[in-house]
């Protein structure tokens, strides 16, 4: 069924359970005629503690059920404090979750398994260590990910090398039992990909998107022994007799609230996407609200001809739009009141620049002094996002983001295009190059909010800013949520 929740910042749209911590989507995988996705789970509360999987399934990624918890630690045993991340394959009549086995005596993370032969209603954990010896020179270790290629199953795990290098080490088998060490198959030195945001000390989550033709990109989220994680980048490249040769790392999201992304690859030959959105205000508001962090909109994610990789949401998700929420077309070189939308919408436009800069502005406050801006640097050539004034609530986060649009570099005559979602306090945003910015914030203000055109300020002193616009917005109706009952999907603390 799908209600919408009283909580005005629980999306609707995107998935996670109605209460309760969720982090890293796990074990995404294509099995039986569903599509599986897992994550990380506290069932007891809305801390990052007691890690399950907790598990969603769906035939068409718009109507989803929730099943019972997947995976559980085991007590005494080698995930005895947590089942931490990793992914899951479909092999003939059962699914394979392959995850990292936590204890708080050990610091690797250590691969183990579990198999489910009911569609991932069930699960039975091996009760030992995959893959008992770490290798050498390693000083972190965790989060494996695991594929079909030719006549083998392969694997990369996320590491840290004590020699200062993060790395993606690589395992191959003929049965998905015996393991082969090849060695790293990516390993780098921190570099800086964008300022102030450097590719780690350490490599979460791995992911490997490949091509027949032998192109590829390797997605890996940079981790911080003292930070803890920071950002996702994406390498593309080509491999070449086990090494993956790659070129400069740029990021996968040019948003601050995108992590661990996680591929699945479609029986329709696409691959899709889910990241782990994460909160972006105090503490003290997420326990009193009690959930934190949610799955992004499943993205479709290919790789360009020049070797980018390109983003957008899943093709499905046009069937989530309810009744058009406006349309507006003209020119301003002041402001322009567009229309009203819902809490929960999906925004498309054109904007064409007659002056340097301008942009839409998301009002969520009747006197108009929350907004969330999306305005172009002509200068740089940058789309803009700014969520500085987003929220009244002074426990959310501020801060104004950038995402490359170098077709907005010029003094005068430039159009772009974008996409917005919105699912009441997250923000999604697409450009045609396939780049994006996820980010959080959260409205104080009721619906419906107000969609504005702003000409530049610069321009309109000068008496000529015009800002040419096409836009049209969706509101979205929510996904439909199947849930069993409570005493099955929530297990007792042990």
């Amino acid at each position: 069924m799908s209600v919408l929740p009283a909580d005005p910042h629980l999306p609707v749209a995107h998935l996670r359970p109605p209460r309760n911590w969720l982090n890293d989507p796990n074990g995404l995988a294509f099995h039986d005629g569903y599509y599986h996705v897992f994550f990380q789970y506290n069932p007891y509360g809305p801390e990052h503690a007691h890690m399950h999987w907790g598990h969603f399934r769906s035939t068409d990624l718009l109507t989803w059920e929730e099943l019972p918890v997947a995976l559980s630690p085991t007590p005494g045993g080698e995930d005895a404090d947590g089942c931490y991340s990793g992914n899951a394959v479909s092999d003939g009549d059962r699914m394979v979750a392959f995850y990292s086995a936590f204890r708080t005596d050990r610091w690797a993370q250590p691969v183990t398994t579990a198999a489910s032969i009911d569609d991932g209603r069930t699960w039975t954990p091996r009760g030992s260590l995959l893959i008992p010896e770490l290798p050498p020179g390693v000083s972190m270790y965790r989060d494996p990910y695991v594929w079909h290629e030719g006549d083998r199953w392969r694997m990369l795990v996320g590491s840290a090398l004590t020699d200062g290098r993060a790395a993606a080490l690589l395992y191959e088998s003929a049965d998905l039992e015996q393991w082969q060490y090849r060695g790293p198959f990516l390993d780098q030195a921190p570099q800086p990909v964008a300022p102030g945001a450097d590719t780690g000390l350490g490599w979460e989550c791995p992911q490997y998107l490949h091509a027949p033709d032998g192109r590829g990109a390797l997605i890996v989220s940079a981790w911080d022994p003292e930070l803890g994680p920071r950002r996702t980048v994406v390498y593309a490249g080509r491999e070449q007799e086990g090494r993956f040769l790659a070129d400069a790392p740029v990021l996968f999201d040019h948003g601050p609230d995108l992590y661990a992304p996680a591929l699945l690859p479609a029986p329709d030959d696409r691959w899709l996407l889910w990241g782990w959105s994460w909160e972006a205000r105090d503490p003290q508001w997420v326990s009193a609200a009690g959930w934190a962090g949610m799955l992004t909109l499943p993205r479709e994610v290919t790789l360009g001809e020049d070797g980018s990789v390109r983003q957008q949401p899943a093709a499905e998700l046009l069937s989530l739009r309810d009744g058009r929420a406006l349309t507006a077309s003209g020119e301003t070189s002041a402001t322009a009141v567009l229309g009203t939308v819902d809490a929960s919408f999906d925004l498309t436009a054109r904007l064409e620049f007659h002056a340097p800069g301008g942009g839409l502005r998301l009002v969520t406050s009747a006197e108009g002094s929350e907004f969330l801006d999306i305005r172009i640097d002509p200068a740089t050539g940058d789309l803009v996002v700014d969520r500085d004034h987003a929220s009244l609530d002074p426990r959310a986060h501020g801060g104004t983001y950038r995402m490359p649009c170098p077709e907005a570099k010029t003094a005068s005559g430039a159009a772009i295009e974008l996409r917005l979602v919105v699912d009441r306090s997250v923000a999604e945003l697409y450009l045609p190059s396939g780049r994006t910015l996820t980010l959080r914030f959260y409205p104080t203000g009721g619906s419906p909010w107000r969609i504005e055109a702003h000409a530049s300020a610069e321009g309109h002193a000068a008496g000529e800013g015009r800002l040419g616009y096409t836009v049209a917005a969706w509101n979205l109706r929510p996904y439909t949520m199947r849930r069993e009952a409570e005493a099955s999907a929530r297990p007792a603390l042990r």
